[in-house]
């Protein structure tokens, strides 16, 4: 039964778990705190206000002129994690992500469907941006320092920290001793991956190209869980009832649009698009956005991160 799953989980993104009684509405496995108020800065964050981007401006500048002149945003994604990019039934790309994608295309191009959207793994998102084979990245980029010295990001849209899942039954207690001579996989290049590295509990670490491939695995029971970003986490536990969340957020991180680092007119632009994406309150399109998305899945009255801004 879990080789099947595994298979299906691989090929085509199972459906949204039903909803427990008692739980509002919610599933059991995405009951854990949304707050992150409380946890840590990721292990990479070694500088002061990383979240803090470029002002935002509307003015046309050379990158602006390039992608105007190409006639398609470029768009590095994903194309399997649920609720964030991941492929319908019918082949069409949708999720939290692609609507910002979208958004920011009819910016610049007037059109919402002016896009090419390249799938990439996690550890191809900087090279990605670098050798220039996209215009940006959405695809749950955690903003950290590190990342800083090698691309740009727009200020922060979404807020999440870094948790545990396992299987349900499982005596991991979240990220913690209990993770001691257990087999925990991460996506390479990820924060999980940084944390992982940093404090390990005692874990043995399984690396893999992409997140989906940690759940493929856990499935089949080639690994005891998985480390990554909760929210990422709440989208493949709404998939498969029989895993869950455990213990609470250890890190606080925030994700942004990556861009180029020379590309300092589009990272205004970007700023300048999630300024009206975040307005406008809940029937604003971030708003409207997360309840179409993440309506029982992840909790209600969640707001998207206040902007921060440096000088220059």
């Amino acid at each position: 039964m879990a080789a099947a799953c595994a298979v299906t989980a691989a090929a085509v993104l199972l459906p949204l778990a039903q909803a427990s009684p008692g739980t509002g509405g919610r599933p059991d496995a995405v009951r854990e705190p949304a707050t992150m108020a409380a946890a840590p800065a990721a292990p990479a964050d070694t500088c002061q206000d990383p979240e803090a981007s470029l002002r935002p401006s509307d003015l046309d500048g050379p990158t602006i002129q390039r992608i105007r002149s190409a006639g398609r945003l470029v768009a590095g994604v994903d194309q399997n994690s649920f609720k964030w990019g991941y492929r319908k039934a019918d082949g069409s790309l949708a999720g939290f992500d692609i609507d910002l994608v979208k958004a920011i295309a009819k910016d610049i191009l007037g059109s919402e469907d002016k896009v090419i959207y390249r799938a990439i793994p996690t550890n191809q998102r900087i090279p990605a941006l670098q050798e220039g084979r996209v215009d940006i990245v959405v695809r749950t980029m955690t903003i950290n320092c590190k990342r800083l010295e090698d691309v740009a990001f727009s200020t922060a849209y979404f807020e999440a920290g870094q948790q545990v899942l396992v299987p349900t039954g499982s005596d991991i207690k979240g990220y913690d001793a209990s993770l001691s001579g257990r087999r925990i996989c991460t996506a390479a290049g990820s924060t999980a991956e940084a944390a992982l590295k940093d404090r390990s509990y005692g874990a043995l670490s399984v690396s893999v190209p992409n997140q989906l491939d940690c759940l493929v695995r856990l499935q089949l029971g080639q690994v005891d869980g998985i480390i990554t970003d909760n929210a990422l986490a709440a989208g493949q536990a709404a998939q498969d009832p029989s895993i869950r969340l455990v213990g609470a957020p250890f890190t606080r991180e925030f994700y942004g649009v990556a861009m180029n680092k020379n590309a300092t007119d589009l990272v205004r632009r970007v700023n300048k698009v999630l300024e009206n994406y975040r307005a406008g309150g809940e029937s604003g399109p971030w708003e409207s956005a997360y309840k179409n998305h993440f309506d029982k899945v992840l909790p209600g009255g969640v707001k998207p991160p206040a902007p921060k801004y440096r000088d220059g």
